[in-house]
């Protein structure tokens, strides 16, 4: 047996270990997102007798890989309308993030654990032509399937942080040759690329097409959806939207609105969490500090006695931002490393971001370049660069003008990937 069979081999007896603590996470979880014990037979490859097969599968593992996938999936709907598209994920929020978006379009499961006899399962039922993950979505047992059945591989949205490659760098045995079986790696930047190629990928599969993430756009979907929420809030309101709040960062936007509020009395705080099983503790948090709030999923209107609206639903931080005056995009004000600025910036909103963009620091850099976000040296400064904004219309307006500009400047990867997976399939 040769050094890479026997690292593959080793891999899955690892994982195959660790399913008893996989199943115990995934029940832990449970407690708190009920989601998490329900389907677990699609977790071992297990699938509906009524699935089609033969067509393409696209892995996008949670909400925001599959908010970047979607105008690939949509062209690819449009590319192949003969072909079945199965969209997978690993979370219950992805899950329903897709069902959201698609409805019957397209077909849906979780992708199996990484475990060879239910990745073999899986591509059984399935049988499709062509694989595409997203991002760092490199399974090894998954990979090495592909490649023995001749089904085409592809990495959509590339991405390999400095953070990421050093640690990949010490699993290099196992990480080098699943690389090297993708047909291609499409990456989000030219950092990326040189990443991939130092993790040991051959130069000829890595390009740099642009993100993904720069290819949104105002779908009438979208925009049923704005004018949807724009009924629940008055038009002197001027909402402040802190987006994809994580475990902590609910504070220093509190502590800001507090400073803010006596001077805008007509401010509307709207807290937006990542997960929904904070759901919860945002809004018993609201209530510890002594603010008055609503709720989304109570759908009630909007009071001029609401100071803080807490959106407990999925999939409405997209509309949610085109109500905003500002936007605040969070997981930078911890040590999760931020989430897309791009969404706000599509309706020509003044960003702030806390400190920590380690995840879009190329997509910052371009922002920051054109004068299109304002990022935080110190999370402290939030209330200070709010009152700048919120005092200086002209500034605030130049600010998400200049982000939009930086959006449609950069657009085109979804095209580019299109055509490479057309090349493939031929």
């Amino acid at each position: 047996m040769n050094k890479e069979k026997l690292s593959l081999r080793l891999y899955q007896l690892l994982i195959l270990i660790l399913v008893p603590v996989l199943l115990l996470v995934l029940i832990i979880r449970s407690f708190s997102q009920r989601e998490y014990r329900q389907r677990l037979s699609e977790r071992f490859g297990w699938l509906s007798s009524n699935v089609k097969t033969g067509g393409i599968l696209v892995h996008a593992a949670s909400v925001g890989e599959v908010i970047a996938a979607k105008p690939f999936i949509d062209q690819l709907l449009i590319t192949y309308p003969d072909l079945p598209i199965t969209v997978t994920t690993f979370t219950p929020t992805g899950s329903a993030q897709v069902k959201k978006f698609y409805i019957d379009k397209v077909q849906h499961c979780y992708l199996p654990l990484d475990i060879s006899f239910c990745v073999h399962l899986f591509f059984r039922l399935l049988k499709p032509k062509a694989v595409v993950l997203m991002e760092t979505e490199l399974w090894p047992t998954l990979i090495q399937r592909c490649h023995k059945s001749n089904i085409e591989l592809l990495l959509i949205n590339g991405r390999l942080s400095a953070k990421s490659l050093k640690s990949y760098k010490k699993l290099s045995w196992l990480i080098t040759p699943a690389l090297n079986k993708f047909s291609a790696i499409l990456c989000q930047s030219a950092d990326n690329v040189d990443h991939f190629i130092e993790m040991g990928a051959d130069a000829d599969l890595v390009k740099n097409f642009g993100n993904l993430k720069y290819d949104i756009s105002v779908t009438d979907e979208l925009q049923n959806k704005i004018s949807d929420l724009q009924h629940y809030v008055s038009e002197h309101r001027r909402l402040l939207v802190v987006g994809s709040t994580h475990q902590g960062e609910e504070i220093p936007a509190l502590n800001a609105y507090k400073q803010l509020k006596a001077d805008n009395p007509e401010l509307l705080l709207v807290l937006v969490p990542r997960h929904p099983e904070r759901f919860s503790a945002v809004t018993q948090l609201c209530v510890e500090q002594g603010f008055n709030h609503i709720t989304r999923s109570s759908k009630q209107a909007i009071t001029d006695d609401n100071d803080i609206w807490v959106i407990d639903t999925l999939g409405e931080l997209l509309p949610i931002y085109a109500l905003a005056e500002i936007c605040i995009v969070a997981g930078s004000f911890s040590d999760v490393g931020g989430h897309n600025p791009l969404e706000p910036a599509l309706f020509a909103k003044p960003v702030i971001v806390g400190e920590n963009m380690a995840n879009f620091k190329e997509i910052t850099q371009k922002l920051k370049t054109a004068n299109g976000i304002v990022q935080l040296d110190h999370n402290s400064e939030l209330a200070a660069k709010l009152h700048c904004l919120l005092a200086d219309q002209n500034l605030a307006k130049s600010v998400g003008k200049n982000a939009l500009d930086v959006v449609l400047a950069n657009q085109g990867a979804t095209s580019k990937s299109i055509e490479t997976l057309q090349r493939l399939l031929k």
